[in-house]
């Protein structure tokens, strides 16, 4: 397994045994585990990511990959299918996936920036060269 496998079984683990919660640089942060199929591959993968919740069928997700010149591949394979599921505490069900632009972007990107600042930072690290996606997974 490779370290950022390590790192999120370890994050996977911490977050089903806590119904929810991790510790560490993620502590208090809302956290789901979200399900998504390979574009290339078909095999199911689940990355642990921060969110911002909407209302309580909508969560907005963020593919910031520490403000890094590409997107990470689960946000491709997230766009592709357009669906996958979420873990959010200790429930689970099935997402429908809705890629925002504009203003509704921008306006649920600058919230999770104001509240947790390292987003601004990586959208600084990204300027230029891409814009960081937010992704709407509503409840299926």
């Amino acid at each position: 397994m490779t370290e950022t496998g390590d790192w999120n079984a370890k994050i996977i683990a911490e977050f089903r045994a806590n119904e929810g919660r991790v510790g560490g640089g993620f502590e208090g942060a809302p956290i789901t585990l979200v399900h998504h199929r390979g574009r290339k591959s078909g095999r199911e993968y689940v990355s642990p990511m921060m969110y911002l919740a909407d209302d309580d069928e909508t969560i907005y997700v963020f593919a910031w990959k520490a403000g890094a010149p590409t997107n990470p591949d689960w946000y491709y394979n997230l766009t592709t299918s357009s669906a996958g599921s979420v873990e959010v505490g200790s429930n689970a069900h099935s997402v429908t996936v809705t890629e925002l632009s504009g203003i509704q972007r921008d306006r649920v990107f600058e919230e999770q920036a104001r509240r947790y600042p390292g987003f601004a930072e990586y959208a600084d690290k990204a300027a230029g060269i891409r814009t960081i996606p937010v992704l709407a997974l509503c409840r299926a």
